[in-house]
């Protein structure tokens, strides 16, 4: 079965859109109103959300979806979306209400299962495509392809900043998925035999709404559990795993200050 199951779908307007919600919300007082941040950096973890206020002095605002956090050193030029929960119809309406607000630039960071045997815990990726077994991204995008990839400029930008902070990062595609309880043994060979090197849950939805909306994005995910041994490994709260996401975050921060 196609998605999205009314072909002509994307040959019709929607009913109300992004900026249409936003100001609802505004009216209620449950969203900012004066100038956006330029860039901003999605966060899921808590412990690195954690780390980051602790680190940045950053404070929360209300954003109808979870909430921003403008970093102080960048003049809240850039901030840090957290709180909004993880998947891709979470990531999706966040993001949709960001471009709304005005925001151009994106990079999304987080955890991601390794599927790629030479991955281990606490090894970072910067994802190069993805793979669209998620339900969002078709709605978005008419092509049927079977991959959406992120802005390339930024991309390079982001692993020029790793490289930088002398973080070591493998380049490649990731499988995004919204069963994380259906990874079956099949799936993980067939994309194995393609050379994807992760899987997660938003990378696609990102790309194809920033793809349709004209924004750019880029996306890096250090590996917290392994997937390509016979028992799965999970490490989500590894030291590893913890500082493969402080790396990518201040990657981020300097790809996105430096890109403003």
């Amino acid at each position: 079965m196609p998605l999205p199951q009314l072909p002509a779908k994307h040959r019709s307007p929607a009913l109300f859109e992004p900026i249409d919600h936003l100001n609802y919300f505004r009216g209620l007082g449950m969203a900012p109103s004066g100038p956006p941040p330029r860039g901003v950096i999605f966060c899921y973890q808590r412990s690195l959300l954690r780390h980051i206020v602790a680190s940045e002095g950053a404070m929360p605002q209300s954003c109808v979806v979870g909430r921003l956090y403008p970093l102080p050193a960048t003049g809240g030029a850039v901030a840090v979306a957290a709180e909004f929960g993880i998947g891709a119809p979470a990531a999706a309406m966040l993001i949709e209400l960001l471009i709304a607000m005005g925001v151009r630039r994106f990079i999304s960071i987080g955890t991601a299962g390794g599927i790629d045997p030479r991955l281990a815990i606490g090894d970072l990726t910067v994802c190069t495509a993805a793979f669209r077994d998620e339900g969002v991204s078709h709605h978005y995008l008419e092509d049927p392809s079977p991959t959406v990839a992120p802005d390339p400029a930024l991309t390079d930008s982001f692993a020029t900043a790793l490289e930088g902070l002398g973080a070591r990062a493998t380049h490649g595609p990731t499988w995004t998925t919204d069963a994380a309880f259906r990874e079956t043994q099949a799936e993980i060979a067939h994309y194995q035999a393609q050379g994807v090197l992760s899987v997660e849950m938003e990378a696609a939805a990102l790309f194809a709404i920033c793809a349709r909306r004209g924004t750019a994005i880029a996306g890096g995910f250090v590996i917290s559990d392994v997937l390509s041994a016979p028992v799965w490994n999970p490490q989500f709260h590894a030291e590893a795993t913890a500082e493969g996401l402080v790396r990518l975050f201040e990657a981020a921060k300097i790809t996105l200050r430096e890109s403003l």
